[in-house]
């Protein structure tokens, strides 16, 4: 048996009475003694409650945003099971306990290994089950407890990998012949409002509007290109729990039920449902949107300048044969003849993929440095596993040439979009490019670079300037 019925819901603890009071479950309708926030909201999950209920399965896969979280892993809740409540929201006594599928979980962990794909029960950091979970199953659990549930956390991965994920799932579902519900635990934007908790960016509506319009139309493919920079401005939460869902339903035509939206803080809140209408003939979706991608990566291989095409050809050089790049013949005196800190970064379907630089040169000619970095930002970036040779079509690539830095008295002699900043205090040095996205002051800046550095606030800093020209 496959996967019978998917559902996006979000996960506001304030949706929980004992949390929110007389914004939730008081009163549903926008009375006046509650329920007007989020009336929309609880009226839907709801109705996904009583649907769930009503389908009576066996286990119920959570996929959460909020758990156990990994840049290169994806986690799965391991054990017999788990309980959690909203002790940190105020509200100790709402608590939850679920048992675990051990089954299915075995077999999602042998699927997925089988598939390249890295996910299972290692690494684990709470026991707890988390509120990405606890909300979605509060409110299933008002209508049904008869089920036993796999809990599976987002990783720091692409949208592809996510959605693969999502693959080895329905794949280990059908294997074990359980009757399964799977649940996507996603907050959409939370900038969508200038007084909301997180400030506004015009990006937040943009992208509720191209995740509600693709997922009402069951449209997977578009939903999987919707543009990178987009969701990191929107500040979203649960965009990966929505892919995983969406590889469930691989091969498969969709029918979706649009439930609600609102946003009553100036975060999204959407509740949607999927079944399968039965296998399509065309090509699977995945397959498609790689295609799309390794494109969109040839068209801007094509605009590459040459510090962009030597990072490129040093790491693609260095996984092909085990060595080192020679300098090429031909390249300009500028590269050759001068000496500076360089950062190469790597970007893999529009995420950072690794990023490794020097602040001062370390070599012998700008060359030199920009094929030494880009080989450490691919293979050597702690933050990230090293780069595989598949993965070199889909990456980008940028440079960024540094000035000599310049002591400076204080933040106000800097300018984000125009200098970055490094942060010295004692042997701890922290450093941040200038004009990144996200990043709109210099107090934003500064705390960054000393975060980097483990430099605490009680800590006295030294400050520097610098400029760079960017390639790419």
């Amino acid at each position: 048996m496959s996967i019978v019925k998917g559902y996006t819901l979000p996960h506001p603890p304030l949706a929980i009475p004992q949390v929110g009071g007389k914004n939730t479950s008081k009163n549903a309708h926008g009375d006046e003694d509650g329920g007007a926030n989020i009336a929309k909201t609880l009226a839907a999950f709801k109705k996904a409650a009583l649907d769930i209920a009503a389908i009576a399965p066996e286990t119920i896969i959570f996929i959460t945003p909020h758990g156990t979280a990994y840049s290169d892993y994806f986690h799965i809740s391991p054990g017999f099971g788990a309980a959690g409540d909203f002790g940190r929201f105020g509200a100790q006594s709402a608590r939850l306990e679920t048992y675990f599928d051990e089954e299915l979980i075995l077999r999602i962990e042998d699927v997925s290994a089988a598939s390249g794909i890295p996910a299972g029960t290692q690494g684990q950091k709470n026991k707890e089950l988390d509120h990405g979970v606890m909300v979605p199953m509060w409110f299933i659990n008002e209508q049904y407890t008869n089920y036993k549930s796999v809990c599976i956390s987002q990783s720091g991965m692409s949208a592809a990998e996510h959605y693969m994920l999502g693959q080895a799932v329905s794949k280990a579902v059908e294997m074990t012949g359980r009757k399964t519900v799977i649940v996507a635990s996603s907050d959409l934007s939370h900038k969508l409002t200038s007084d909301g908790p997180y400030g506004y960016a015009p990006e937040g509506a943009e992208f509720d509007k191209a995740v509600v319009d693709t997922l009402t139309k069951g449209d997977f493919l578009s939903f999987l290109q919707i543009d990178e920079k987009i969701k990191e401005k929107a500040g979203e939460c649960g965009y990966n729990s929505l892919a995983v869902l969406a590889g469930c339903f691989d091969l498969l035509g969709v029918k979706a039920e649009f439930l609600s939206y609102e946003a009553p803080f100036g975060v999204g809140y959407a509740v949607m449902s999927f079944e399968s209408t039965g296998t399509q003939s065309t090509a699977n979706r995945l397959e498609r949107y790689l295609k799309f991608k390794v494109r969109e990566s040839e068209e801007k291989r094509n605009t590459e300048d040459g510090y962009q095409k030597l990072a490129r050809e040093s790491l693609e050089h260095m996984i092909e044969t085990g060595e080192k790049l020679p300098i090429p013949n031909g390249l300009p005196s500028e590269m050759t003849g001068k000496k500076a800190g360089v950062f190469v970064s790597l970007h893999k379907n529009g995420r950072l993929r690794g990023c490794i630089g020097t602040i001062a040169p370390s070599t012998d000619s700008i060359a030199e440095e920009i094929i030494q970095n880009a080989v450490s930002a691919g293979l050597s970036d702690t933050r990230f596993s090293p780069v595989a040779s598949e993965e070199l079509q889909f990456l980008s690539y940028k440079v960024d040439v540094l000035s000599d830095p310049e002591d400076i008295e204080g933040m106000e002699q800097l300018d984000v979009k125009k200098y970055g900043v490094i942060v010295t205090s004692g042997y701890k040095r922290g450093l941040l490019l200038p004009n990144l996205d996200g990043v709109d002051t210099t107090m934003q800046q500064i705390e960054i670079a000393k975060n980097k550095a483990g430099i605490t606030e009680d800590e006295k800093v030294k400050l520097q300037r610098f400029e760079v020209i960017r390639h790419g």
